[in-house]
């Protein structure tokens, strides 16, 4: 046997052991899924009539836009102002140190 058969050999094991723990894990969730699935609510349920159950969602949609409103007017945040030039960048002190190094004026201590 030559290495390159081998290493195919080696190849397709590795490959079919980790497709059948794909499969086998997949197997798993389908199982846990099936068992642990809420029941179907039985039929003599009290059912909400659908224009209640519209009112219902307009009251909540009505009430999260006037609290998003709220909020906004009681916001204290403001806009950042930009920081003065003087500031470098951590890629702009980077490149700098570099550079000093490079040019042999940079002192490690």
């Amino acid at each position: 046997m030559n290495d390159f058969t081998l290493s195919l050999q080696i190849t397709a094991l590795g490959m079919g052991l980790v497709f059948g723990a794909i499969l086998l894990l997949w197997l798993m969730m389908v199982i846990l899924t099936a068992l642990t699935a809420d029941k179907e609510p039985a039929s003599d349920s009290a059912e909400v009539d659908s224009s209640t159950q519209a009112d219902s969602k307009l009251q909540v949609a009505l009430l999260a836009v006037a609290i998003a409103l709220a909020e906004q007017d009681a916001s204290s945040a403001h806009p950042l102002e930009e920081p003065p030039t003087a500031i470098v960048s951590a890629w702009q002190l980077g490149m700098r140190t570099r550079q000093m190094s490079e040019k042999g004026n940079f002192r490690r201590h």
